[in-house]
């Protein structure tokens, strides 16, 4: 079986069933394991991806407010692919190749017996059902039931150790500028490890947050992942989040409570690795109950604690 897939975390379902060697062609930001980077890459964004979030923000508008799809499928490179199988998704225009782009991609390029599978996951019950999915379309259905399993007890496993903690509220935001809060799966992981999710609700989109609301909302965390960034590329932006108005007076803030988070990695891909998200925020809202990962493992660090490491190493 030829499998072609156009989702990170379908990519990663698929290597985590054990079908790595059947991958023959990936999305351009399909990253893990890392050795999926070496396939022929099938898709390329319609837009300059650099710059700063704002920037970002406002040409992917532009391109949407024309009718315009955001991503490119590579037709000739599917075409020497030969797939059996193209995996994709009909969750968000934004995060990856359009259905009916790769609908017609597939069209003008792959036999007629080409199946395209698609997921559409938007709160955590779906994600897994994605996993289910993927096991059917692949012939991994009985590891793709082994892999749920695992899932469900670890992420049991996290939530009966917050359960009887007292619970803080936790603001997740996935976008800088302009300031948007995390849904879909979000609230749920950050039930699972023992916080409340304000200013959203599980399955519900990502949308854009008032920084009024913010102030008002006056959260005891605040969590920062933006899609498709890692924590380097979260530093670079914090003053889009750290220098509007009253920020010092949250109380989040005043108690050290802001993380930078993986979101790239661990929080924006609706696959095998919700697990580790989950874990990351229990060692987050509850420290006392979870071993937490040294910060030099690329998962998360503390905002102040940052800061504060940095301003020594300039003293020193």
């Amino acid at each position: 079986m030829r499998i072609v897939s156009l989702l990170p975390s379908l990519t990663e379902i698929v290597a985590a069933l054990g079908r790595q060697k059947q991958l023959v062609g990936r999305s351009h930001e399909c990253n893990f394991p890392p050795e999926v980077t070496a396939l022929p890459v099938c898709t390329e964004p319609k837009f300059d991806s650099g710059g700063e979030s704002g920037v970002i923000d406002q040409r992917l508008k532009d391109i949407l407010r024309e009718g315009l799809s955001v991503y490119r499928v590579d037709v000739e490179q599917l075409a020497r692919l030969e797939p059996d199988i193209i995996l994709t998704q009909d969750h968000c225009e934004v995060c990856a190749a359009s259905m009916k782009d790769v609908q017609h991609a597939a069209e003008a390029s792959c036999n007629e017996d080409v199946e395209i599978v698609s997921v559409s996951p938007d709160d955590l019950s779906s994600a897994v059902e994605a996993i289910r999915i993927v096991g059917r379309a692949i012939g991994a259905e009985e590891e793709s039931a082994e892999l749920i399993e695992r899932m469900k007890g670890d992420l049991e496993g996290i939530q009966e150790k917050t359960i009887s903690l007292s619970a803080p509220e936790v603001l997740c935001i996935e976008w800088l500028d302009p300031l948007m809060v995390a849904g879909n799966w979000m609230p749920e992981l950050v039930q699972i490890a023992g916080g409340i999710p304000v200013a959203t609700a599980a399955g519900s989109c990502s949308r854009a947050l008032d920084w009024d609301k913010v102030r008002r909302l006056n959260p005891d965390i605040i969590t920062v992942s933006p899609c498709g960034y890692g924590i380097a590329n979260t530093l670079s932006e914090e003053i889009a989040l750290t220098g509007r108005p009253r920020w010092h007076e949250l109380k989040a803030v005043q108690n050290h409570q802001v993380y930078i988070m993986n979101g790239d990695d661990y929080f924006n891909r609706p696959g095998p690795r919700l697990v580790d998200s989950a874990r990351i925020l229990a060692e987050i809202i509850h420290p006392s109950r979870f071993c937490t990962s040294p910060a030099e493992n690329g998962k998360w660090i503390n905002l102040y604690t940052h800061h504060f490491h940095r301003n020594v190493q300039r003293q020193g």
